[in-house]
């Protein structure tokens, strides 16, 4: 189905629109994922819009789409509009509409990465559009970054992407990344993000018929183990309850695999578990580390923790004069009468490597008023919610690509 011009405001919209149901038909889906539908959609796009593009490739299979705006004065450090062509798995029986349909239902376009975040990519090329088609000039240069695997911890993506001479060479001021939808008027703004901690506890025990009652089995250490979690759990809800804070402001820990045992009559000589932990920066961290270590050794003997992901924070973009991007960004932010709430990410986006490298990052999607469904059935966007967006990062590029 193609959407008409009647149905919207002129035919810009409509072309809009239509890009962005293109860019949700294309199944840029882990497990098995390939990205030459996006590259080659991509392609399409710079050519519409007259802007030289470049696909840096540092892992094979796992491009990295470079468009380009040069400004007026491109020895002006540049901007970059960053986002991730990759999306999450779907469970197609669990959907009301296709998944990879990009179908308009009741004025909602339906697919997945409709929130997470191919909507954000499209409003970068549809403001660029609309700015060029009103012959605006920017000083800045605009870079805008397409990258893999952000759903999976970028490790093949941007991370490694920042430690080569392709991306010094962008010369990047300032960054704009993904937010998160708001359910109220208020829109998100994301400034640092917590710190992911994935774990893979394995905990040893004796081995024994199951109507035995013996000291030392797998399954008490997990207990004792699990126990210890779920009381931390309830201390940062209550935190989080009565602070009136925001979910980045306290640390999350979910048991989320467990493996163990072969049959109920066997006591398991082994049981293995994984973790989630997603910690505030806000959170000590030795302290942090010397609790997880006490839960370990008080469990029992043998327990190993096998840590995967063990973060470290890294500098805050800074709110305030010292970050001409932030002033910027604000400044048109007011004008356009909009409430922003700067927070904590509570998951991770690809603006943690750029951090690190000490590059301001401001994380933001100009979604309100909508449902959170990332990484959910269902996902979808509202056309006029969309549309809106367009306008929206129109004022934002103006203003941060003229600092």
């Amino acid at each position: 189905m193609s959407l008409r011009s009647a149905d919207l405001v002129d035919a810009s919209n409509a072309q809009a629109v239509n890009n962005f149901r293109e860019y949700l038909q294309i199944r840029s889906v882990h497990p098995e994922i390939n990205y030459d539908g996006c590259v080659k959609f991509l392609e399409k796009q710079a050519k519409s819009l007259d802007l030289p593009i470049k696909i840096v490739t540092v892992v094979p299979g796992k491009p990295i789409v470079i468009m380009t705006w040069t400004g007026k004065n491109p020895n002006l450090p540049s901007i970059m509009l960053n986002s991730h062509m990759d999306v999450v798995p779907v469970y197609e029986d669990m959907w009301s509409q296709k998944p990879f349909g990009g179908e308009i239902v009741d004025g909602k376009v339906y697919g997945r990465g409709a929130q997470d975040m191919k909507c954000v990519g499209i409003w970068y090329l549809e403001a660029i559009r609309m700015l060029k088609s009103n012959k605006v000039t920017l000083e800045c240069t605009l870079h805008v970054t397409f990258v893999p695997d952000e759903e999976i911890g970028g490790k093949d993506g941007m991370k490694v992407f920042v430690e080569t001479e392709e991306f010094k060479k962008l010369n990047i001021g300032c960054a704009l990344d993904e937010g998160m939808p708001s359910t109220n008027e208020e829109f998100a703004l994301f400034y640092d993000e917590r710190c992911m901690w994935h774990m893979n506890w394995t905990c040893p025990g004796i081995s024994t018929h199951g109507s035995a009652l013996v000291n030392d089995t797998a399954g008490e250490k997990v207990a004792y183990i699990l126990g210890k979690i779920y009381e931390f759990r309830r201390n940062e809800q209550n935190k989080l309850k009565y602070l009136k804070g925001t979910m980045g402001d306290v640390t999350a820990i979910n048991l989320n695999v467990i493996h163990g045992g072969v049959q109920t009559n066997v006591t398991p000589a082994e049981i293995k578990f994984g973790l989630d932990c997603r910690v505030t920066p806000k959170e000590d961290f030795k302290t942090f580390e010397k609790m997880i270590e006490s839960w370990r050794s008080e469990a029992g003997s043998g327990v190993t923790i096998d840590f995967v992901e063990k973060w470290l924070p890294v500098p805050a973009t800074k709110l305030n004069d010292e970050n001409p991007y932030w002033m910027a960004f604000k400044k048109a932010t007011e004008a356009l009468n909009l409430k922003l709430v700067p927070q904590i990410c509570p998951g991770r986006t690809d603006g943690v490597f750029l951090r690190a490298k000490g590059i301001p990052v401001l994380g933001f999607s100009a979604i309100n008023n909508t449902e959170l469904l990332l990484h959910q059935h269902d996902e979808h966007l509202g056309v006029e919610t969309f549309l809106k967006g367009i306008q929206i990062y129109c004022k934002i590029i103006e203003a941060m690509a003229n600092v």
